[in-house]
């Protein structure tokens, strides 16, 4: 196990909570949209090999809720402040689901600054085939759940039981989604235009049972940014992380070390 340190840090005037562990490169961790269990094998895996950063986006989790945020592009404006604050403008980004959307916003801002770049499953993108799922029409339970391959997979993750806690956090983090993602609906109108610039290695990561965001939005990734290559997770769903951590953690360790 990694041992794992955890402070709030201010961007913007807002206190965004930050767990880190590990050592060597740095690698800054996006979560997804319904945020994040405190310690996964996944990223005790990744600490192994890298100096693993995962903040609570703004409004999720144990961060601040700042009033003023209204979209995707204005977290990745402050984790892109939160990098140069603890000196690491240039570490890699691995962004899961809605993650993976923030963590191509900050990719687009400064092309040549991250040293990689990992998207998982990402959100940010209108998927020429299928639409991305809206949680809108589901209880926050059974969107958590449509993340995973099978029921077993999911009840691995979060128990058979969920806490009162874990419920609210849900909750909270759907309330959040739809504040800062609603209109359009978890794709960006500019993004696509946006990912030619980005000059860095790619690395797009979809599970093949992925019923959240559809696979076709992971080819247009891999299409759209100009050195990128597409790996595909058998039995796998959207919670690439949480189903198949190991899978994955080989996947992101020979693609950074192949810099």
């Amino acid at each position: 196990m990694a041992a794992w340190s955890d402070k709030h840090v201010e961007v913007a005037g807002v206190k965004l909570h930050l767990s880190r562990a590990g050592s060597g490169a740095p690698l800054l961790v996006l979560h997804h949209d319904i945020g994040t269990l405190e310690r996964l094998p996944f990223y005790d895996a990744l600490a192994q090999r890298f100096d693993v950063l995962v903040p609570h986006h703004p409004g999720y989790g144990r961060s601040e809720r700042p009033d003023w945020l209204r979209s995707p592009r204005d977290v990745a404006v402050m984790y892109r402040c939160l990098l140069s604050d603890v000196g690491l403008p240039q570490a890699s980004l691995l962004g899961l689901g809605f993650g993976g959307w923030i963590a191509a916003e900050m990719a687009s801002m400064a092309p040549r600054d991250p040293a990689q770049l990992v998207l998982v499953g990402a959100m940010g993108l209108k998927p020429p085939e299928g639409d991305i799922l809206d949680q809108a029409l589901l209880s926050y339970v059974d969107y958590a759940r449509a993340g995973f391959h099978t029921a077993e997979a999911f009840a691995t993750a979060y128990g058979a039981e969920h806490s009162t806690d874990q419920l609210e956090q849900w909750d909270i983090c759907r309330e959040m989604s739809f504040r800062i993602a609603w209109k359009p609906y978890m794709y960006s109108q500019t993004l696509p235009h946006l990912l030619g610039g980005v000059r860095m290695p790619s690395l797009v990561v979809w599970g093949d049972d992925d019923r959240v965001v559809p696979l076709s939005a992971g080819r247009l990734y891999a299409s759209r940014l100009p050195d990128a290559r597409l790996e595909i997770v058998a039995a796998c769903g959207h919670c690439v992380e949480m189903e198949k951590p190991d899978a994955l953690a080989q996947l992101v360790t020979a693609f950074m070390a192949a810099k």
